[in-house]
C-alpha cells in the first residue's frame, strides 16, 4: 500500500524569553492508504503543532512532509493553499460550519473552491449527504442540527473535494459517547472504502478501537 502522507525527520523549534525550545524532534510518521492512526498526548505535548505541519498550516524547523509523493517545504502561500483545499480534509473539535448557509450549500461551497463544475458539485453533495444520513437535512440550517449531526456534515464537507488526507482535531470532545464512536467509525468506514488516509488527535480512549494504530507524543516524538 502506498503511503498517502509522510513526516521524516521532523523538527520544529521556538524562542521563548531568549531561550530556544523543541516541540517536535525528529519526529517520523507515515500512514498508509485505508490507514486510521490516533495520536495522544498531554496538554503541552506538540500535538497541535504536529497537526499543523501535517496539515500545510505550519512549516517545520526542518524536515520533510509528503502529501501523496509531493513535498509541502518551501512552496509558497498560493501552492499551500491549493495542496490544503485539493489533498487535505480538516474535520476539527467543533464542526466550524458557517451559520447563514444550509448543509447542502456548505459542501457546495468547498467544491467551488476547488474549481468544481456545478453538476459535479451538487451530484457529490448529494451523494455524500445519502450516505452519511443526511439527505433529510440538506436544506437545514446548521442550528437546527444535533452534535452528531454537525459532525456528520463536518465529515462529508471534509471529503468533497477528495483529499488523500484527513486530519481530525478531537472529533469527539463535543459528544457524548456513543455519537463520539458512530463519528469516528465513520472516518474509518471512508478511510478503509475510498483508500485515504487519516491521522486523529484525541483524548478519547472509547474510539481507540475503532483506529488501526494509535500513537503518543512524547518528548517530541511518536513512540
Amino acid at each position: 500500500m502506498r503511503e498517502r502522507i509522510i513526516l521524516h525527520n521532523i523538527t520544529r523549534k521556538f524562542e521563548d524569553g531568549g531561550i530556544q525550545r523543541t516541540i517536535l524532534d525528529q519526529l517520523n510518521l507515515s500512514v498508509s492508504e485505508g490507514e486510521l492512526v490516533a495520536v495522544m498526548g498531554p496538554s503541552g505535548s506538540g500535538k497541535s503543532t504536529f497537526l499543523s505541519i501535517a496539515g500545510a498550516l505550519l512549516e517545520p524547523t526542518s524536515g520533510e512532509v509528503l502529501l501523496d509523493g509531493e513535498s509541502i517545504i518551501g512552496k509558497d502561500k498560493q501552492a499551500l493553499s491549493n495542496m490544503r483545499l485539493h489533498k487535505i480534509g480538516f474535520i476539527f473539535q467543533s464542526a466550524n460550519l458557517l451559520p447563514y448557509l444550509k448543509i447542502e450549500e456548505q459542501l457546495l461551497f468547498v467544491a467551488k473552491q476547488g474549481g468544481m463544475e456545478n453538476a459535479q458539485a451538487t451530484g457529490r453533495a448529494r451523494g455524500l449527504l445519502q450516505k452519511l444520513g443526511l439527505s433529510q437535512r440538506s436544506q437545514a440550517y446548521p442550528d437546527k442540527l444535533s452534535g452528531g449531526e454537525r459532525q456528520r456534515v463536518a465529515i462529508a464537507r471534509a471529503l468533497m473535494n477528495d483529499p488523500a488526507v484527513l486530519l481530525a482535531d478531537e472529533p469527539t470532545a463535543s459528544l457524548d459517547a456513543n455519537r463520539g464512536v458512530d463519528v469516528v467509525r465513520m472516518i474509518a468506514d471512508e478511510v478503509k472504502e475510498q483508500g485515504k488516509s487519516a491521522i486523529m488527535v484525541t483524548h478519547d480512549d472509547r474510539v481507540l478501537p475503532l483506529c488501526d494504530r494509535v500513537l503518543y507524543l512524547e518528548d517530541g516524538r511518536l513512540v
